[in-house]
């Protein structure tokens, strides 16, 4: 399958249902409820409630299809040889990290910053490609920028908003490795501002441009009304229930539309329309791997300096095997990319 769904308007109807308008619902709600609502009298078992359950509601469920991903987008029967490349690129990459994680965590966080932007930012392109029959992101500047915009919203912004909760989730993550470790370079005034001021100009260019090479294209306001909607969401939710519910409902969803796209088990559903038994395959299928990442959790609890107690150490823990996780992940996703055409240009 190519990057367009071209001549196909109820594939995109079906997978705009499925991957899109759940995140639209969620982030614009909880922008509502944050604007007439004071959310710190939410309690904080709550707030970590949508993170949490992440780790078998898409989020972790996501990823945990990866092993089939190659045989899919190549239309052919997974085999021994495919299963195993995946897996040793998993346990390589996965394996390294983790150990970087356990020697220099400050580090290990930091490029998981820089990692996350890369992937969340590509797990939005492709989307705004692929949806439209006619796309603003017609070339590989277009989608860079967008790319750096829209990875940029989820790392960024809540920097912007809440610097000192930012903080302590990074302190907390990185002090499960060494209490000592400092990340106060992260809430300095000069890095804030830097990283604000120049995610504004990517926005205002991204869209900017779009609108100058392509005018008012359907998927242009689509992408600035996301933009929109995101940077408000992120500036007035606080960081922990932001991921919580981005993390899943935005960027786990879309890849999940992604994926049961190329997935030959779920044409017939998607056809037909029918959403429900479409999310039904794809949790069957990735049922498996997101227990034994699970079982991965449980182990890194043990296996920690100090065991986790408390639900935000709880947390930590589980960000930390998402970064193990995410690694390998997105060398999945990049091959994807490659595979249908995401970074050649169209116009």
């Amino acid at each position: 399958m190519g990057v367009r769904l071209s001549g196909t308007a109820g594939l995109r109807r079906t997978l705009a249902r499925l991957s899109l308008r759940p995140g639209w619902v969620a982030v614009a709600t909880a922008v509502g409820v944050a604007l007439t609502v004071d959310l710190d009298r939410i309690p904080l078992a709550l707030r970590y409630l949508p993170l949490v359950a992440s780790a078998l509601v898409v989020g972790l469920p996501h990823g945990a299809v990866d092993h089939l991903t190659p045989a899919w987008a190549s239309e052919e029967t997974p085999t021994r040889r495919s299963l195993l490349a995946v897996g040793l690129c998993y346990l390589l990459l996965g394996g390294a990290y983790a150990a970087a994680w356990a020697l220099a965590p400050a580090a290990a966080f930091a490029f998981f910053l820089v990692l996350t932007w890369l992937h969340w930012g590509q797990g939005d392109v492709y989307p705004l490609v692929a949806l439209f029959p006619v796309s603003h992101l017609d070339d590989r500047l277009g989608r860079a920028l967008t790319a750096a915009v829209r990875g940029g919203l989820p790392m960024v912004v809540p920097l912007l908003g809440f610097p000192e909760r930012y903080a302590a989730v990074a302190g907390r993550v990185v002090g499960l490795f060494d209490p000592a470790a400092g990340v106060a370079w992260l809430t300095a005034p000069g890095v804030r501002i830097a990283l604000g001021l120049s995610l504004a100009a990517l926005t205002a260019a991204a869209l900017g441009r779009g609108l100058v090479i392509r005018g008012p294209t359907r998927s242009l306001r689509i992408d600035a009304a996301e933009t929109i909607l995101l940077w408000a969401f992120f500036l007035t939710v606080p960081p922990v229930l932001a991921i919580g519910l981005y993390f899943p409902l935005w960027h786990g969803l879309r890849h999940v539309g992604r994926l049961v796209a190329v997935d030959p088990g779920a044409r017939a559903p998607l056809r037909g329309g029918d959403v429900t038994g479409t999310l039904w395959r794809f949790a069957r299928v990735a049922a498996p791997l997101t227990v034994a990442s699970l079982v991965l959790l449980a182990a890194l609890a043990v296996a920690l300096p100090s065991t986790p107690e408390t639900t935000p150490d709880l947390a930590a823990a589980y960000l930390v095997l998402l970064a193990v996780l995410t690694l390998p992940h997105v060398v999945v996703v990049s091959w994807l990319d490659r595979q249908q055409g995401v970074w050649t240009s169209t116009g």
